[in-house]
């Protein structure tokens, strides 16, 4: 059985762009974006690479500072300990970035068995403004088909968990969908919705994946 969270809105109730826009004053036009991308406005990669831009020149200290205010939201980390003890695989298919994410799991001392992220370049310690990886244009779908692949998992034991737009296509192909707090235009793909963690525990509980 495998587990796939999205971060940022799901895991997080954290945005870590949002903090990285704070340290170079673009918070409302940073804002403006994501919420276009999560209301399916424009596309993810599109919004991504707009976003980012907007970070050109920060120093690669003050983004640090950044991802480590990244936190994740209360009970997250009961309910990844309680999947892994059970012997579920847990990944997280995240469109942010892996030193958000790393910095928010060391907070609470747990780990998954995979991240798939994006990165912010870095150059001469500054942020160059670009961004890469594997979910810029690849999607959520795809990534959890490979990793169930990998792991000799069919599609029918696979849950994903997310709230926004760009998490619609691994809500569509997995075993279970669980929409966490969804935006409008993806709930429709959710099996169930949940709002909190205990909500979300007691759902895996139920449905005998916990």
């Amino acid at each position: 059985m495998i587990v796939a969270f999205d971060f940022d809105g799901t895991l997080s109730s954290d945005e870590m762009t949002t903090f990285l826009a704070e340290q170079c004053g673009v918070t409302e036009r940073m804002d403006e974006i994501t919420q276009r991308a999560m209301r399916g406005e424009i596309e993810y990669a599109e919004s991504l690479r707009e976003r980012c831009a907007l970070l050109e020149g920060l120093e690669d200290e003050r983004a640090r500072e950044a991802f480590e205010q990244v936190h994740l939201r209360p009970g997250a980390a009961d309910v990844i300990e309680a999947l892994r003890a059970a012997g579920v695989t847990v990944a997280i298919f995240t469109g942010g970035f892996e030193r958000g994410v790393a910095a928010a799991l060391e907070h609470e001392g747990v780990t998954v068995d995979t991240i798939v992220s994006n990165r912010l370049p870095v150059e001469d310690g500054k942020l160059t403004g670009e961004v890469e990886g594997p979910l810029i244009e690849g999607t959520k779908d795809d990534a959890l088909a490979d990793f169930a692949a990998e792991r000799g998992v069919s599609m029918d034991r696979t849950v994903a968990v997310g709230d926004g737009a760009n998490d619609l296509p691994m809500l569509e192909v997995a075993g279970l969908a669980v929409g966490f707090d969804p935006k409008p235009a993806v709930e429709p793909a959710c099996d169930v919705v949940v709002e909190s963690m205990a909500e979300l525990r007691d759902i895996l509980e139920s449905e005998g994946v916990l």
